[in-house]
């Protein structure tokens, strides 16, 4: 009985915590029409401390979704474009010398903001991405010999294009792993096309003013923590994390040739935290099956190695994530 009492309490608490997501929401939908999957997966980024990759074609409003979050959140944004000649240093940051106080001053990069757009991440070289990833990993940058913190909220969202692979530098597994979605984007639909073309032919886009404060981001993930996992449900995520590594223990004996690696540990803490995150989202104190099934693919597509044999066939790691959903009892 206290434990029911104590999801109720957690609900009111999450009701009325969450109601800057409406805010946030209308904000985005101001200036971008449809791809309500994307400004969902970037709320559960923001609220679970998590970095996205994003890959569509281009034009998919990729860019302008961030940019319009950074405008939300009261926060600073930077764009780094990745190009073939891009430096770490361009990322970072390093040191000059001031000829005016004869010593080196450190000069922060573009990745000290809370909200970084890497665009194109896979045209810059593989110690360029290296660069990006301390930071995504320690929140922490070395310049020198000098460690410097990153603000508080700081997402990493990157974007790749599928369709060109000309000068481009594919992401090694290792690295995809530290993002906690990875999102796939499509075309919009046929009246959303229409929208889009009626709202640009009228000129400026809309003017967001900040709706959300760096602090209530921050209290607000902390919030999300307290969302409740029950056993069950976190043997669940567990399943269907192993389901990945072990198909065949799983009554999928026909996928165990098409892997070659399944998701590693951080796949079941990521799936765990974006069914919180995307619980909060939906106002409930509780996490239920359907929230780890709607955020399963954004958080497994990219942590899947397919084999030969499943290239050959044209298998693809979101078939096999579904096969994997439609076949893990649920609790």
């Amino acid at each position: 009985m206290a434990e029911s009492i104590d999801i109720r309490e957690l609900n009111i608490l999450i009701e009325q915590k969450s109601a800057f997501v409406d805010n946030l929401t209308a904000g985005m939908n101001k200036v971008i029409v449809g791809q309500k999957h994307l400004i969902e997966a970037l709320l559960i980024g923001l609220l679970s401390d998590g970095h996205i990759l994003l890959e569509g074609v281009p034009g998919l409003a990729k860019t302008l979704a961030i940019k319009t979050l950074a405008q939300l959140v009261d926060s600073k944004y930077n764009r780094i474009q990745f190009t073939p000649d891009l430096l770490p240093a361009d990322v970072t940051g390093t040191m000059i010398y001031s000829q005016k106080d004869e010593k080196f001053q450190v000069k922060k990069g573009p990745v000290f903001a809370n909200f970084v757009l890497a665009d194109e991440i896979n045209r810059a070289p593989a110690k360029v991405q290296s660069a990006l990833l301390e930071a995504m990993q320690e929140h922490q940058v070395t310049i020198g010999s000098s460690t410097f913190d990153l603000p508080s909220p700081f997402l990493v969202m990157a974007t790749q294009n599928p369709i060109e692979q000309e000068g481009t530098y594919p992401l090694p597994e290792a690295q995809v792993d530290r993002f906690m979605l990875k999102v796939v984007i499509d075309y919009p639909t046929l009246d959303e096309e229409k929208l889009i073309i009626r709202e640009n032919l009228q000129g400026e886009l809309p003017a967001i003013s900040p709706v959300i404060s760096s602090e209530d981001i921050i209290n607000a993930r902390d919030v999300v923590r307290q969302v409740y996992i029950d056993e069950k449900i976190e043997q669940y995520i567990a399943d269907m994390v192993f389901a990945t590594r072990y198909p065949d223990r799983y009554g999928l004996p026909q996928l165990k040739d098409l892997i070659t690696f399944g998701g590693s540990p951080r796949a079941s803490i990521n799936l765990a935290k974006a069914s919180r995150a995307y619980a909060f989202i939906k106002r409930r104190g509780y996490v239920i099956p359907e929230d780890v099934r709607a955020v399963a693919h954004d958080v497994l597509r990219h942590r899947i190695g397919l084999s030969y044999e499943a290239e050959a066939t044209n298998v693809t790691s979101e078939e096999i994530v579904s096969d994997i959903i439609n076949k893990v009892e649920v609790p």
